[in-house]
């Protein structure tokens, strides 16, 4: 009997579905298993989430269990759905708003306090399983922050942002956590970084929607970086800094220009060097150079092009060849929004010239887009986002999913070893739930 006439699951006793870890980190792995099943029976699993902005994402595969009644979601193929072939972690990274919902979304944790709920069910058949009750399911939380880590409130000498506490005595190393232009305080990634044992700031530089304000001084990023060098639980001599984006163009200024700012390595997600000095400089280059601006079919503004004209500016761009530590640079060779493979391939041209070449780590992944995350975050290939705090428009971020999700989960452990070995230098701890 093919698989499409396949009759309905019909068991005599329930399914039975095991997740596990129940309760993890999010860059830690589960496995998903049903058993019970009658073999070669047709079922769809399906995971559902309703994130902090009440909005409902799924992700859900079709499977046929084997010979003794079993899908195993990390030996299995999936033959359809949110994803196909055999993906351990498929319902989480292909995660995406359920048919219905507002459009350009993206999920982001905003209570790093509060686990990520997810409703793991089973249901018979591929079609319409929507309509029909699950035969089992299971609830799991996935944590950004692990017990032990503090979570401390930052408004000190003009700065905002939040302070993550590994479990322990200490000391630490530290790192400096900026995000991009989309601006806010964006804390999950630095609450993880707790967990895997740094003092980690969020850092919060300009409200959503911005493109200048009086807080965007030099100083005020210096400040941030000797607030976590002079804490009591961090090395001083061992502190990074970690940016995404307009963040990578910030640790890059600092790394390379500041006179009091002396990080002991740097990582770079979506490669910008354009100079953080005059901090408007990056983001207000989109609006002196619109005409690069271009729409896709779906009307999508696609803002690449607009900055290529920044790398034939010496006065735009960080003078990289004066960084003097580890450097790592990550990007998509599908970034949508920021010419970041034109920006690594000329950061890596000018540490070459300057004999520093040698303290250059650079990761590129092919259909990879702008938005590098945490490991089996969803892919956002296109969100809202507020031009000037008053048009929102939606942003091509690009990638493909799985590649792009494989690009998440690659890069993430290369970070980690690549702090490890740079701020560490031997074994580091890690906090477990």
């Amino acid at each position: 009997m093919s698989q499409a006439a396949a009759p309905p699951v019909l068991c005599d006793t329930p399914p039975v579905l095991c997740v596990a870890p129940s309760r993890a980190l999010v860059d830690e792995k589960i496995a998903v298993l049903v058993e019970n099943l009658p073999p070669g029976s047709l079922v769809t699993v399906r995971s559902l989430h309703h994130s902090d902005d009440q909005d409902d994402w799924e992700a859900y595969a079709h499977y046929v269990s084997d010979h003794r009644g079993v899908v195993s979601v990390s030996e299995d193929m999936s033959f359809g759905g949110t994803y196909s072939g055999v993906e351990p972690m498929g319902l989480l990274w292909s995660l995406r708003p359920v048919p219905g919902s507002r459009t350009g979304l993206r999920l982001r944790k905003k209570n790093v306090c509060t686990p990520l709920l997810f409703h793991i069910s089973v249901h018979g058949g591929h079609e319409g399983f929507r309509e029909r009750p699950p035969l089992a399911s299971a609830l799991i939380e996935r944590w950004y922050v692990a017990p032990g880590v503090q979570r401390i409130d930052v408004r000190e000498r003009g700065v905002r942002g939040t302070l993550f506490l590994p479990p322990g005595p200490g000391p630490f190393p530290g790192v400096l956590d900026m995000w991009g232009g989309g601006g806010g305080l964006h804390e999950y990634r630095a609450a993880l970084l707790a967990c895997h044992g740094y003092v980690a700031l969020a850092l919060e530089y300009f409200k959503p929607g911005e493109l200048k304000s009086t807080d965007l001084e030099y100083s005020y990023f210096e400040t941030a970086f000797n607030l976590i060098q002079e804490h009591p639980r961090v090395m001083a001599d061992r502190v990074g800094i970690l940016g995404l984006s307009l963040g990578s163009s910030l640790a890059l200024s600092l790394a390379a220009e500041s006179k009091t700012v002396q990080p002991r390595a740097c990582i770079c997600i979506g490669s910008n060097h354009c100079s953080g000095r005059s901090l408007s400089g990056s983001p207000m280059v989109l609006i002196t150079n619109p005409e690069g601006m271009r729409v896709d079919e779906n009307n999508h503004h696609i803002w690449r092009d607009m900055a290529l004209s920044i790398l034939e500016d010496e006065s735009k761009l960080v003078d990289v060849g004066k960084i003097s530590c580890p450097l790592m640079v990550v990007n998509g060779a599908d970034d949508q929004n920021w010419p970041s493979t034109e920006m690594a391939d000329d950061i890596t041209r000018r540490m070459r010239a300057a004999g520093k070449e040698h303290l250059l780590t650079r990761l590129e992944y092919p259909d990879a887009g702008h938005l590098i995350e945490p490991p089996f975050s969803p892919h956002f290939r296109a969100t809202n986002f507020m031009v000037q705090g008053r048009q929102k428009v939606i942003l091509l971020w690009g990638g493909q999913t799985k590649p792009h999700s494989d690009a998440q989960e690659d890069s993430w452990r290369k970070i980690l070893s690549f702090l490890q070995q740079h701020l560490y230098g031997n074994q580091c701890p890690k906090a477990k739930l």
